[in-house]
């Protein structure tokens, strides 16, 4: 592959309205790379056609498939729409980027792994690579399965595995904790299912990293370090407060309550390991890994008013 520069590289983005894919398109745009953003309702990547038709007509050299079916517990009632999305589809496009030769980068999740808390004895510093996957709910069967179908595509690929998403645009655990907070006085967050968060922006510079590098294959991409939601939601609230914004609407900070699993029951099973091995990562040129805790702060300091 020629040098990552915006004159000699075609991108087209998958998705483009999550969480991933608007960082990504702010980061072409904003580096000037020639690229076509493309939403569901642009492009709907259960429909072989209008992939193949954006493919033919703008020729990209690299795709990144950021559209997925992420409604962990509808996924268990609606299977069959979330392998449609995250199975069949990846591996239609999977098969259209070999047919041109182009490099498909696809994101998966931490769930595609068993989740046990003994694994964290096996894989103290998290999940390598390498693991054997054991999918925790439906939800991570259908990623599971659309890393398979990419695999036997044999198209040049990178399948990025991240955990705990977090990004600026879009629906995640960060913008959901200070919506509730400006609804309640108390909020009750599971302090045993064990992690990581990814946000956003360091993926996508790292996923460059990557590519730049010119990696091929399966890789995890998350910040460093471990944490529970719980202690997630209390560090968000600690820097909310510290940028002067208020919590709530009219009765002082929220108060958090740690509780088990087992009182916050869900129809898809969570994991309780979920932590993401990094270290293959570590040693690639270009890429930048921060403690979650950092990455946080400067997740918050870029936050809306």
């Amino acid at each position: 592959m020629d040098p990552m520069t915006p004159e000699n590289q075609r991108w087209l983005l998958l998705g483009a309205g999550g969480q991933l894919g608007a960082e990504w398109a702010r980061y072409l745009k904003t580096h000037g790379y020639a690229y076509k953003a493309c939403t569901r309702k642009e492009v709907d990547i259960t429909r072989p056609d209008e992939v193949r038709g954006v493919i033919a007509k703008f020729r990209p050299d690299i795709v990144i498939n950021a559209a997925a079916y992420t409604a962990v517990d509808q996924a268990e009632e609606d299977a069959v729409t979330a392998g449609k999305v995250n199975s069949v589809a990846a591996g239609n496009l999977a098969r259209l980027c070999a047919d041109h030769g182009t490099l498909l980068v696809h994101y998966s999740t931490d769930y595609v792994f068993a989740g046990k808390l003994e694994d964290r004895a096996a894989y103290p510093e998290g999940y390598p690579e390498a693991a054997e996957p054991h999918p925790v709910n439906r939800y991570g069967e259908t990623k599971w399965m659309g890393e398979k179908a990419i695999q036997q595509e044999r198209c040049p690929h990178l399948i990025v595995r991240v955990s705990w998403l977090c990004g600026h645009y879009g629906n995640n655990f960060i913008h959901t904790m200070l919506r509730l907070a400006r609804e309640k006085k108390q909020i009750n967050v599971v302090n045993d299912q064990h992690g990581c968060p990814t946000f956003t922006r360091p993926a996508v510079l790292n996923t460059m990293a990557l590519i730049e590098a010119e990696q091929r294959g399966t890789w995890h991409i998350s910040s460093a370090g471990e944490t529970t939601w719980y202690d997630f939601a209390k560090a968000v609230f600690e820097k909310h407060r510290s940028r002067g914004n208020g919590t709530d609407r009219n009765h002082g900070p929220v108060s958090v309550i740690p509780i088990p699993t087992s009182e916050y029951p869900t129809k898809a099973a969570r994991p309780e390991w979920s932590r993401l091995c990094i270290k293959r990562l570590a040693e690639v040129k270009g890429s930048r890994i921060l403690p979650w805790q950092e990455e946080l702060a400067e997740f918050m300091r870029d936050l809306p008013d």
